[in-house]
């Protein structure tokens, strides 16, 4: 639903809240609440201090090595500043967590026994923030630290060991365990569909010079894509032997686009017809289209 080209100077964190934003805004009032997730690309802290105070879940992988810390036990001491930080949480050592909060336990098809674990109101220490190099106090961000484990990887992937999984989740009220790891596998999903831009709509094909070229050709795949998405109830499906059947209303892209032509000979289109101008003279003869105007390379530490 958008796409938007980030420059060296722009923050990513900043860039994603404010589509969070809008698209919360254009969503109809209901009662469950939106979750949005994100990969480890993404800053937890950086996004939930910018989603503050929008109706939206928040759900993030997190790096194995990282460490959190509770609040602070006990009555504040009676001289010095009173602490910030209490019992460290960290993901490597199996011995700093306490007990979980909430645990989920189930048998899966696909995945062998799933255990999800979460613990409650854990912040971590933030390094870049807004005060930073003020003296001031470091903004605490709490959040719920959420371990997914399970028994073995479906498929082709059998062979290789499971690995722990890390998420940082905050939303309101209590969080779902059974949706959340759900939701976090069905992301790479995402994948195939940068695939599909890529390798049959042609995203990267084009070498355009101009910034502004980049930007208008990539709404025009997110466009083409969404034309795809809501023709796939309107076409037959022209499926190969070999490929699985599926209904009117769930063919994938690719099997809409097999049969979008016949659709548009239907619909017609609001253009009109070209006008022939005869033979086009071209580029006159002994001129050159000049060099590609140069950009610098900025770095985000400059």
């Amino acid at each position: 639903m958008d796409v938007r080209r980030l420059s060296p100077e722009v923050n990513a964190g900043e860039v994603v809240a404010e589509q969070v934003k809008g698209f919360v805004r254009r969503l109809e009032e209901r009662e469950s609440v939106p979750l949005f997730v994100f990969d480890a690309g993404h800053d937890p802290v950086r996004l939930q201090q910018g989603l503050e105070g929008c109706r939206a879940q928040l759900l993030v992988r997190l790096r194995a090595g990282r460490c959190f810390y509770a609040d602070p036990e006990g009555p504040p001491a009676p001289t010095g500043r009173p602490r910030r930080h209490g019992p460290k949480f960290d993901c490597k050592d199996p011995k700093s967590w306490p007990e979980p909060t909430y645990e989920y336990l189930r048998e899966n098809d696909h995945y062998g026994m799933v255990r999800v674990r979460c613990w409650a109101k854990l912040h971590p220490k933030v390094r870049l923030h807004e005060g930073r190099g003020s003296r001031g106090p470091l903004p605490i961000v709490r959040g719920t630290l959420v371990l997914v484990e399970v028994g073995r990887l479906p498929h082709g992937e059998r062979r290789r060991k499971p690995k722990k999984l890390w998420l940082w989740w905050h939303g309101p009220g209590e969080p779902d365990l059974d949706l959340l790891w759900r939701a976090y596998f069905r992301r790479f999903d995402l994948e195939h569909t940068f695939r599909f831009l890529k390798q049959t709509l042609g995203w990267t094909t084009p070498l355009v010079r101009h910034p502004e070229q980049a930007d208008r050709w990539s709404w025009l795949i997110l466009a083409a894509y969404a034309q795809l998405r809501l023709g796939r109830a309107c076409v037959a499906d022209l499926r190969l032997p070999w490929e699985r059947r599926y209904a009117p209303g769930r063919l994938t892209p690719c099997r809409v686009r097999r049969a979008v032509l016949a659709l548009l000979q239907i619909l017609g289109t609001p253009a009109r017809p070209p006008k022939p101008c005869g033979r086009s003279p071209g580029r006159p003869k002994g001129r050159r289209s000049g060099r590609a105007k140069r950009y610098p390379a900025l770095k985000k530490t400059a």
